[in-house]
């Protein structure tokens, strides 16, 4: 693989072309990076990866077809995909970077003898784990090597403080989940801050009775809470404290995934 030096640091290289003048090859693998043209112009960065997950689960179970446009088409997300088309959901893919997903409501999804395999997305295996303790099935979650090796007990202790039933081999995949569908609200301080522990507690509230609350050490990424709010769910944040009732159905929406902001840096940078 050809590298990249700017200011002496390399930096991977991976098919970029840059402006004419703006890079001197000084052998077949480097590169000196020099001051070049100026950058400008229009751009649509990919889609952010957490919203296309969460999106692809929320359109799963709504009631109602929902159209998804700026889908990132990562493996990350399209494991979360095959996972749902293994569990049910009819997805389709009319054009590049839009998905149509027909929801099978809140309790619509079925479940699938095979082990439904995240690849290396750790988001998708945790916010699954919410999303499956409720089911009235059992569903085991895999992955590769390295998701093989880490830690999924933040998710599963809240949960199983629900009435979950999840058994993970010493803390890390497979996650096998013995689906209860009468789980219960709770009250759970997070011991630490977590966007993915907090949206898989809510995700199995979804299906569960009474209110459950979620009290955050710290804020983090309310992609969850403000997309539930677009598909109809009554969810509520005072202060730290993220409320919802179980048992309220979610109605298919239009979601515009916004860019990946990581992504756009690397454009930002390169203007003035």
């Amino acid at each position: 693989m050809a590298r990249l030096e700017i200011a002496g640091v390399p930096v991977s290289h991976s098919g970029f072309v840059p402006p004419r003048g703006a890079v001197t090859a000084r052998s077949a693998d480097r590169w000196i990076v020099s001051p070049g043209q100026t950058v400008r112009g229009c751009v649509r960065v990919p889609g952010d990866k957490s919203v296309s997950h969460r999106a692809l689960m929320f359109g799963g179970i709504a009631d109602g077809v929902t159209t998804v446009e700026g889908f990132l088409e990562s493996e990350d997300c399209l494991a979360t995909l095959k996972a749902l088309r293994a569990l049910g959901v009819t997805i389709e893919q009319p054009a590049a970077s839009c998905v149509r997903i027909h929801g099978v409501g809140i309790d619509g999804l079925k479940g699938t003898a095979q082990p439904l395999d995240m690849g290396n997305a750790g988001t998708a295996m945790r916010l699954f784990m919410g999303l499956l303790a409720s089911q009235n099935f059992d569903s085991i979650l895999v992955g590769d090597q390295s998701l093989m090796r880490r830690p999924m007990e933040r998710a599963a202790a809240p949960l199983r403080l629900m009435g979950a039933r999840i058994d993970t081999r010493d803390g890390k995949p497979p996650v096998v989940i013995r689906g209860t569908p009468n789980l219960h609200g709770i009250q759970f301080a997070m011991p630490m801050a977590s966007a993915q522990v907090k949206s898989a507690v809510i995700l199995a509230a979804l299906r569960g009775s009474g209110v459950t609350q979620v009290v955050e050490p710290a804020t983090t990424r309310d992609h969850t809470e403000r997309m539930l709010e677009c598909f109809g769910v009554d969810i509520q944040r005072e202060g730290s404290t993220i409320s919802m009732r179980g048992g309220q159905r979610l109605r298919a929406t239009h979601v515009d995934v916004p860019g990946d902001f990581s992504s756009a840096a690397f454009f930002l940078v390169a203007t003035r």
